[in-house]
């Protein structure tokens, strides 16, 4: 991995969704305690007041509800012209819906897209004009180890992610000629916030999934979750870093799960590659 001397880490400045609590919060504190400027946004203004306390005129504080796209061109506009510039644009802001397939209602999984999707892409989508005349930036969005592989019980935050990662890796070659950055961060388990009441959102149970539920949060809540707090060097080295990756998976858990998953996935096209290969038929 090429990265630049240390004065390229020197005075950056940061849009960051979501910065209330998780990540967001973890990552715009340890920015804003390296010397960095941060527009920091949430949906509620005394959440990320005491930052402005703390870090004074190197931060702006910024109420933002990523599913207001007007609300959302405002707060990108605003945060360029108070700092005259934004190198990283982060992706944070997002929640986990809780219900099987069946269960979820359809205005339950729009809302969930909303916030992860739409949301997301209105940041994306204010942003780049505003990158594209500065010629350069770096746009980092909050995915997920669940963004190749899927659990049960959230299968539509999973699906979320799926779409979530097509979108950036189609954006990164897109904007690459512009001087423009991409990156996807992937978190494993980690002891946030993302799993509290605020972070999620639960749809109306069947009887016939309690056990089947009951049993997969067991497994959950035997899972080892990694310190957020020890993520931030981390995340400087990605913004840091000349030729910055695409994907990175953020914790120690993530890759065995995907390698595994993977050579299943080879393993059965393989498989029924005879099939497939029969189906192609000949062309005219």
């Amino acid at each position: 991995m090429t990265q630049q001397n240390d004065n390229s880490s020197a005075n950056k400045v940061w849009f960051i969704t979501g910065a209330s609590r998780g990540f967001g919060r973890v990552w715009a504190d340890a920015a804003l305690k390296r010397g960095d400027k941060v527009a920091a946004t949430a949906r509620k203004l005394e959440s990320i007041a005491d930052l402005k306390e703390k870090y004074g005129a190197n931060v702006l504080t910024l109420e933002l509800d990523v599913t207001r796209p007007d609300q959302v061109k405002a707060a990108v506009e605003q945060a360029y012209d108070h700092f005259g510039r934004l190198d990283i644009v982060l992706n944070n802001a997002g929640y986990s819906l809780v219900g099987t397939i069946e269960e979820a209602s359809a205005d339950d999984v729009r809302a969930l897209y909303e916030t992860n999707i739409f949301g997301t892409l209105a940041v994306i989508q204010a942003a780049l004009p505003l990158l594209r005349k500065q010629g350069s930036g770096h746009i980092l969005g909050t995915s997920s180890g669940l963004g190749h592989v899927t659990l049960p019980v959230i299968g539509y935050y999973c699906s979320s992610k799926w779409a979530f990662e097509a979108i950036h890796e189609s954006l990164a070659l897109e904007v690459k000629d512009f001087g423009i950055k991409v990156t996807i961060i992937e978190p494993g388990a980690y002891a946030t916030e993302f799993g509290s009441q605020e972070s999620l959102k639960f749809a109306a149970g069947l009887d016939i999934y309690e056990d089947f539920k009951t049993n997969f949060f067991g497994r959950l809540r035997g899972m080892e979750r990694g310190d957020p707090n020890a993520t931030p060097e981390a995340i400087f080295k990605i913004v840091d870093a000349e030729n910055p990756p695409l994907r990175f998976n953020l914790g120690s858990h993530n890759l065995p799960w995907v390698r595994a998953a993977y050579a299943e996935r080879l393993a059965t096209w393989e498989e029924w590659n005879a099939v497939a290969t029969a189906a192609q038929g000949t062309s005219k």
